[in-house]
């Protein structure tokens, strides 16, 4: 979660799998499940725009890509 209180570990994929946990568990009462679906809603249209990129692939990379920038802002 970003919280300025807590300090961020130095590890990204330690962090992302205690996020992606807490998502899990909280729903969307989560703080960060909001920005992530967003965030592969927009790779996902993305994806089926672009001629190279898939839908899946879009959607992927737009959730990665929230959950690093709510990680890391």
């Amino acid at each position: 979660m970003n919280d300025p209180d807590q300090p961020r570990g130095e590890n990204l994929i330690d962090d992302a799998t205690t996020e992606i946990k807490g998502m899990a568990k909280g729903g969307m009462a989560h703080p960060s499940t909001k920005p992530v679906l967003i965030g592969a809603g927009v790779g996902a249209v993305a994806g089926a725009l672009l001629p190279i990129v898939s839908l899946p692939l879009g959607l992927v990379a737009g959730a990665g890509f929230m959950l690093y920038k709510r990680l890391r802002p």
